[in-house]
């Protein structure tokens, strides 16, 4: 059970850290949408992603619903850092 543990915990600090580099680019898409004329939200981008992760999620044998559910709420927080820099639309 420990070997077990210890590789959830190393996939932990892989997802981590693919997180925080995710939110880099939520930090330069903030700095670009403003000179785009883009709002934070765009709703067929949303969509897209979602699609793509539920995609990705059947591939690798993952519960698509699972990845939709954790994405949304990724992307919710994502739109709502953006919207600290260039406001809501």
């Amino acid at each position: 059970m420990a070997d077990v543990r210890a590789e959830i915990d190393r996939v932990d600090a892989v997802l981590v850290a693919l997180l925080a580099e995710r939110a880099t680019y939520i930090d330069r898409a903030s700095e670009l949408k403003p000179a785009l004329g883009l709002p934070a939200r765009i709703e067929d981008r949303v969509e897209d992603v979602v699609a793509k992760v539920r995609a990705s999620a059947t591939a690798h044998g993952l519960d698509p619903a699972l990845a939709e559910a954790l994405w949304r709420r990724l992307i919710d927080w994502s739109i709502a850092r953006e919207e600290k820099v260039i406001g809501k639309d």
